[in-house]
């Protein structure tokens, strides 16, 4: 880092926000980041910073998700989005091979086109990531150690992720099913990014105290020449992110989840929840940790293709432990029990932490409401407190 941006907090006011945006486009990076679409808010690739979620925020319970008009001009007024970014590197669905019928036999074809869907050229672009949270970032860490560093690296997984320019927000709206903190997170992003910043906007201004977190970062901002955050810049910043942990929507007590939930496995509670999940995956697809995946061959009805693909799939799904004579885990009630103890409890023995980040995604997208939090205080005999 230069001697004028190392160990120091630089103002950048939101007038010049597309200056940054600008910068990483310059840098030939792809930028992702958070826009309103079909009244809610989701990652996609950004033109500018005008598609920003403006002035909207969002009401989350459980089985609830709104976006809603907040009445001022925050950009990163919300807690996550419905879904995270982890689809931009572990793609839901992506061609492994495909072949066509060629006059001396089977042609492996370029690319990942098909007779059905032809391949556009890829976009080799790294990704910059606008606007991830702490809990995004805690995903992504939790992914590459599994899918990038594991025994068996995904080199598809490996390339995505490759080169990624990471520029996070602080959350200082959580919604009301995130609990980070009780995950060991924090509203405030730790480590995992190039640049953070933090919303400001009061009597003095709209504009975002900005942390540099790589010499990545401190070279994509040199040529803006920013002016260091003052005192009360940096007081306020603070404030805001003390106030956001002290307003967790969700509380879970995580020392001894593991051993809680391994020592009752035949709890009256999974008969409970087993009842009412509708085993409909929701929760796994929009979970930021989650990894399963099938692979799929798919025939041209005229024979004259086929193509072999990989797409998420879900310890939810009957299917997904069959084995020959059957499933392994035929009730809903096992494979709910199954997701809950691998998240919560076998991910400390498989990776030595939790498989949650605390993000409230899956509460959010459950549509008869299931609160992990409140399952986990139930098996262990707690009153559970949101």
């Amino acid at each position: 880092m230069t001697s004028s941006t190392a160990n120091s907090e630089l103002i950048l006011p939101r007038t010049r926000l597309g200056e940054l945006f600008a910068a990483l486009v310059a840098g030939g990076y792809r930028v992702l980041g958070p826009t309103l679409e079909d009244q809610a808010i989701v990652y996609t690739e950004l033109r500018s910073v005008d598609e920003l979620p403006e002035g909207v925020g969002e009401e989350q319970a459980p089985g609830r998700y709104r976006a809603v008009k907040c009445g001022d001009a925050q950009l990163f007024g919300f807690a996550t989005g419905l879904r995270s970014f982890r689809d931009f590197f572990q793609a839901p669905r992506q061609a492994l091979v495909a072949l066509r019928r060629g006059p001396d036999g089977p042609v492996i074809m370029a690319g990942q086109e098909s007779a059905a869907h032809p391949a556009a050229p890829p976009d080799a672009r790294p990704l910059a990531l606008l606007g991830a949270r702490g809990c995004d970032l805690q995903g992504i860490a939790l992914q590459d150690r599994v899918l990038a560093h594991g025994a068996h690296p995904d080199a598809r997984y490996v390339t995505r992720r490759a080169g990624t320019f990471v520029i996070a927000v602080n959350c200082t709206v959580p919604s009301g099913n995130c609990f980070c903190v009780s995950m060991g997170g924090d509203p405030r992003a730790k480590q995992g990014y190039d640049l953070s910043l933090t919303e400001l906007l009061d009597d003095a201004g709209h504009r975002f105290v900005v942390r540099i977190g790589s010499e990545r970062g401190a070279a994509i901002l040199e040529p803006l020449l920013l002016g260091r955050a003052t005192v009360h810049e940096l007081a306020r910043d603070e404030e805001l992110l003390r106030a956001a942990r002290g307003r967790m929507g969700r509380t879970l007590s995580e020392p001894g989840v593991r051993e809680a939930l391994l020592e009752n496995l035949e709890h009256p509670a999974w008969d409970s929840v087993g009842e009412r999940c509708l085993a409909c995956t929701n929760c796994t697809l929009v979970c930021p940790t989650c990894f399963c995946s099938t692979s799929e061959d798919q025939v041209a009805v005229t024979g004259q293709s086929a193509e072999r693909s990989v797409r998420h799939d879900s310890c939810f799904s009957l299917e997904y432990s069959w084995v020959h004579g059957g499933p392994v885990r035929s009730s809903v009630k096992a494979r709910y029990r199954q997701w809950l103890t691998h998240k919560f409890a076998t991910w400390y023995d498989q990776f030595g932490t939790s498989g949650c980040v605390g993000c409230g995604r899956c509460i959010t997208a459950c549509p008869v409401g299931i609160d992990v939090t409140e399952e986990i205080a139930k098996i262990r005999g707690e009153t559970h407190a949101a």
